[in-house]
């Protein structure tokens, strides 16, 4: 169409300077104009071929990446994850993977896995196969975790939050409201997410208060759990998942007490949507926009070559809220 050769057009195509530098201007124009009005795109398969690139950026979620109960947790770092790419100039490719049998979760490799459809993957998820972490490290394939990972025989990349510092904080400013006898509700161990805030929560109140009851939450009625925590004598409740402290919430406020006047509850890790009739709950913030924008571009680096796989921890900034007060004197 254009009435050159094959050569022509793809250094026009890949825009290499010194060789279309030789090419006459109309002959450039002519083949450019070519391209708009047909709608041309290069063939990323047939690309890969030649310089190993498509251009194109995985997403892997260990959990299902779209279901409401999940939309709160993987939603923003979605949003930090397509602006950036974006910028970067890269396509992004949902990889859904395949579940077990033996357990029903997800995997990455399978044996119909399109891994290397992507020049890279972001990994998201609660808790990770670390079998598949030692594996993406084994090979030459880059990837990026987002959120903190244990090493798996070998560094894993990660952009994370710091979670330790955060709930640290957080129970730092509970004891200097005379908090010194404390709940905990919900997991302590598993996913490095849990275990980092139970970590931070227990190193700062070593030798200054105590956990006089701890429950592991997610499915508790909250009309027993509050029972157990008045009868432990616990101030104040700190709570991993937001969806255990709205329905406690409830069950304090039905049973005639305040929040916080009688009893102070503490969310380890804000959410997307508001909670309950607009309760602004005292907690931290997650910033999970950054983790996905901060993780793609090490990613971006790291199949260019231009930045080294990394180990990242942001703060996280507190949110005062309204349920976190003095602690009331037990008689």
């Amino acid at each position: 169409m254009a009435s050159v050769s094959q050569a022509t057009v793809s250094l026009v195509l890949n825009g290499v300077s010194e060789a279309v530098a030789r090419i006459p201007a109309e002959t450039r124009k002519r083949v450019q104009e070519l391209i708009v009005s047909t709608g041309y795109v290069a063939d990323p398969a047939a690309r890969s071929l030649v310089n190993a690139s498509n251009r194109i950026l995985g997403v892997f979620t260990y959990e299902p990446a779209f279901p409401s109960g999940q939309a709160d947790f993987f939603t923003p770092f979605l949003f930090g994850i397509e602006e950036t790419a974006q910028n970067q100039g890269y396509d992004l490719l949902l990889f859904t993977g395949r579940a077990t049998e033996a357990d029903g979760r997800k995997r990455i490799f399978h044996a119909g896995s399109r891994l290397r459809m992507a020049d890279g993957c972001l990994l998201l998820g609660i808790v990770f196969d670390q079998d598949e972490l030692l594996r993406l490290i084994e090979s030459d394939y880059p990837f990026v975790a987002i959120g903190r990972r244990d090493d798996a025989s070998g560094r894993v990349p990660y952009v994370g939050a710091d979670y330790v510092t955060a709930t640290a904080e957080l129970a730092a400013r509970a004891m200097e409201l005379g908090h010194s006898q404390m709940a905990y509700v919900g997991p302590v161990d598993g996913a490095e997410s849990r275990s980092d805030r139970w970590k931070g929560f227990a190193t700062a109140i070593a030798g200054h208060a105590s956990v006089v009851c701890q429950e592991p939450g997610s499915g508790l009625d909250p009309e027993l759990l509050l029972d157990r925590v008045l009868e432990s004598g616990a101030t104040i409740v700190f709570f991993v998942e937001l969806a255990d402290a709205v329905p406690f919430r409830a069950a304090v406020v039905g049973k005639g007490l305040n929040v916080p006047a009688d009893l102070s509850i503490v969310v380890l890790g804000s959410h997307v949507r508001a909670s309950a009739e607009g309760v602004g709950f005292t907690t931290y913030a997650v910033p999970r926009e950054e983790m996905g924008r901060q993780a793609t571009d090490m990613l971006v680096g790291i199949i260019t070559g231009k930045q080294s796989p990394q180990q990242i921890l942001l703060k996280c900034n507190l949110v005062p809220g309204e349920t976190l007060g003095p602690a009331k004197t037990r008689i």
